[in-house]
């Protein structure tokens, strides 16, 4: 089914058109992200690269004269805001088309009225197709013999790689365009025009962010402005007013909401947890006779048995991890013989696992690289993959420089390439520290000789 670009507020029509409105920022319910979407190339924010005065694309726009574009990028960067500008700016029939509700048979109705008006008025049809990696190839083709004889200009919107998702006759007829993720500073910037626009955003609105609060909510917005501004209108919302009627948002306060917004549910059962609790600290404590009784108590209480072996093999990971790599496939056997030969006879897989965890060398190297790892994750921003960690399977990823720089390991003497495998700002960064228990010994030994083989590579090099 074919939609407005508005959905219920805007026809399917340029701006010569009467009926042609904008949006209303001040209707009642509408998001504060969707109040505050740019209006024009100008309000933008952070893809100079393709926008600025003077770059093609925007001149293109300016002049109405767009061909056949894809855009592509992750979400909260721009794609749809810019086809709602160009929307306002053509004198083109403008159509927006749903790429989950649609079918081949409502593709080829809108193909048709594009070709007759055309033939009848002369005038181009615009189609925007969001999120246009969700039609299948049949859909896709069924845009080609219009873009071919110019009927319609086609715009697509895509999260996903357009060498895999996009039909490749129709990849050839379109000029792809890539908007890149947005910087901490770029959020930053659209929350403090937010909170000053009086109009569209909280201006009007007696509400103080603090310095803090806005790189906090920056950070947790990971490049997405739509993400952001959700949890900038959430976070005002909860503030408690003052007795002058003032709302503050600080980074306490700040916290509070993203704890509130992501609540998962606790099941009941306290004895349940206090079991497997005194089970894992069991074997973390190398006390096999402890491990097998806790195992026996709940076993024979009629505990579900593939539950006890899920803990066992996370404990394997957590607190053994490379110290004894073998108690990872232990683990994983006894939850597989449970499965195989069931209860009551599976009880002594799952005892003998219990006691090779308890006995064996332990070290939660594993356990905190994840988590260092998972805490970047979650507070850094997420940079793009380097390029040369990239695969370039196809001529336009190649064209985009996948691939370019990449050392192959198994080239060098000692397959070892002196190559950063992490995205720049966290080029130095040490995840893994491996213990001097079990073979972790001999982990670190393997990581300090590569070290420094590196470094001494390194002083070689030019």
């Amino acid at each position: 089914m074919t939609r407005s670009l508005f959905d219920d507020e805007t026809p399917l029509s340029g701006p010569e058109d009467p009926g042609r409105r904008s949006s209303d920022p001040h209707t009642s319910g509408t998001p504060l992200a969707e109040r505050m979407r740019p209006q024009t190339i100008d309000e933008v924010v952070g893809q100079d690269h393709i926008l600025a005065p003077g770059m093609p694309l925007r001149e293109t726009i300016e002049r109405d004269l767009l061909q056949s574009v894809i855009f592509w990028g992750p979400p909260g960067t721009g794609k749809t805001t810019l086809a709602r500008i160009i929307a306002r700016m053509t004198s083109a029939h403008f159509v927006q088309f749903s790429a989950v509700l649609s079918g081949v048979k409502d593709i080829r109705e809108v193909m048709a009225a594009a070709e007759r008006q055309r033939r009848a008025t002369g005038r181009r049809t615009i189609l925007f197709v969001d999120e246009i990696h969700r039609f299948n190839k049949a859909q896709q083709d069924a845009f080609l013999p219009r873009v071919e004889a110019g009927d319609i200009v086609l715009i697509g919107a895509t999260t996903e790689n357009p060498s895999f998702e996009i039909n490749a006759a129709l990849l050839s007829r379109s000029k792809v365009f890539v908007l890149q993720p947005l910087t901490t500073g770029h959020v930053e910037t659209i929350i403090r025009r937010t909170l000053v626009d009086r109009d569209r955003g909280l201006g009007a609105s007696d509400i103080i962010v603090s310095d803090a609060a806005i790189a906090a909510i920056a950070q947790f917005a990971n490049g997405d402005a739509r993400a952001a501004l959700n949890l900038l209108e959430f976070s005002a919302g909860a503030a408690t007013p003052e007795p002058t009627g003032t709302r503050r948002v600080d980074l306490p306060q700040l916290e509070e909401s993203i704890r509130r917004r992501a609540l998962l549910y606790d099941k009941a059962g306290e004895e349940h947890y206090n079991l497997i609790s005194a089970l894992h600290k069991s074997m973390r404590n190398s006390d096999p006779d402890a491990a097998v009784y806790w195992v026996a108590r709940m076993l024979e209480a009629g505990e579900d048995p593939l539950y006890i072996a899920r803990r066992l093999i996370r404990f394997a990971s957590e607190d053994v991890g490379n110290a004894d790599p073998q108690a990872l496939a232990i683990a994983v056997a006894a939850k597989d013989a449970v499965h195989f030969i069931g209860m009551p006879e599976g009880n002594t897989a799952l005892a003998q696992a219990t006691i090779y965890l308890a006995t064996a060398p332990k070290s939660n190297a594993v356990y905190r690289a994840y988590g260092a790892a998972a805490a970047d994750a979650h507070t850094q921003v997420a940079e793009p993959v380097p390029l040369h960690l990239r695969n370039a399977p196809t001529p336009l990823m190649k064209q985009l420089d996948y691939g370019k720089g990449y050392e192959y390991a198994h080239d060098e003497p000692d397959a070892l390439a002196d190559m950063t495998c992490l995205p720049p700002s966290l080029a130095d960064r040490k995840y893994y520290a491996p213990t001097e228990r079990g073979f972790e010994r001999e982990i670190k030994r393997r990581l300090e000789e590569w070290e420094k083989f590196k470094k001494q590579n390194a002083k070689r090099k030019p």
